[in-house]
């Protein structure tokens, strides 16, 4: 579970560093969607259906599957705040490993301006991604369900991608980024995490400041 909560553990570590530099001129929201993961006679089994926040029906096809159950929560909260925009970061899947190797986070966004500005906070700080395609249109019904609204996996291949377009579900209006560091926050040769994600938010929350 170290690896699987690295997209927590980047946001807390933002956090922490952004308590600390106290940039000026902007607001920043930080939102963990945790929750337990034992197995237990409430655990949801595939075939189960979930109703998310926002009403939208979900129906279980991988329980592995769950933290971006627990994310899709956190967007629709993360929206009602009203904020300029949002940017979540998640080990989501071993599908994005597979396509971007261990130095690279995919980056998925519909905003181009939001997307540019993660693209030059990667630049300025060493942490690496790479801007991926939403496909929408061509990999879009891959997640929709006959007896929900949505499926909570896609098919085996273009998996990063129907990750992302699941999460897309739940962001109406507010310009949205999802940053998949799967490959990148792990470094199985010293055994531990790596940190990565963290100066990319912070570069990128001082580069808002900045621009008021």
């Amino acid at each position: 579970m170290k690896f699987d909560m690295g997209g927590s553990g980047a946001t807390l570590g933002t956090a922490k560093a952004i308590g600390l530099l106290k940039p000026k001129d902007v607001e920043v929201h930080f939102i963990v969607a945790a929750c337990e993961n034992m197995i237990s006679d409430k655990a949801m089994r595939p075939g189960d259906i979930l109703t998310a926040s926002n009403g939208k029906t979900i129906e279980v096809i991988n329980t592995d599957a769950e933290g971006r159950l627990t994310l899709a929560d956190a967007l629709v909260f993360a929206e009602k705040l009203e904020v300029d925009a949002i940017v979540d970061m998640a080990t989501l899947t071993g599908a994005c490993m597979v396509a971007l190797g261990d130095k690279y986070a995919g980056m998925w966004s519909p905003d181009e301006d939001l997307a540019k500005a993660l693209e030059a906070s990667s630049e300025a700080t060493g942490d690496t991604i790479w801007r991926m395609p939403l496909c929408e249109a061509e990999y879009g019904p891959d997640i929709k369900s006959k007896i929900a609204d949505l499926k909570n996996v896609g098919p085996r291949t273009g998996g990063a991608i129907t990750a992302a377009l699941f999460l897309k579900e739940f962001v109406t209006k507010t310009p949205w980024a999802h940053v998949d560091i799967a490959g990148p926050v792990w470094d199985d040769k010293k055994g531990g995490a790596t940190g990565f994600g963290v100066k990319l938010l912070v570069d990128w929350v001082e580069s808002q400041g900045a621009m008021k």
